[in-house]
């Protein structure tokens, strides 16, 4: 798990992983805040791969002809906050559903 947080970059995931801290003190505290929690830490993973994107067609400019093993390997790290992000979001979604007044 640690491999995946370092291979992510350690500034995303770690504000993913504050969003994560944050999201269990409001399930207890804030429950109507899970939610939205849950949609900053997905919005943080995409915003996270975005930057890592640029970043990769930066390199690709600069190097012109990139091997695809390369490319391939960039784009798998990059990945990696969006997938965590969305975790974070659907165990908001699960919180509040456990939450939610039932009729």
């Amino acid at each position: 798990m640690l491999h995946f947080f370092i291979e992510g970059g350690p500034l995303f995931m770690g504000l993913l992983t504050i969003e994560l801290v944050f999201l269990i003190i409001a399930a207890w505290k804030a429950p109507a805040w899970t939610k939205e929690i849950g949609l900053m830490a997905l919005i943080t993973g995409i915003l996270s791969t975005l930057f890592g994107l640029a970043q990769v067609f930066d390199y690709i400019e600069s190097e012109g002809d990139v091997p695809m093993t390369v490319l391939c390997g960039g784009l798998k790290v990059g990945l990696i906050p969006i997938i965590y992000g969305g975790l974070i979001y659907l165990v908001s979604l699960i919180l509040r559903i456990i939450q939610k007044p039932r009729i």
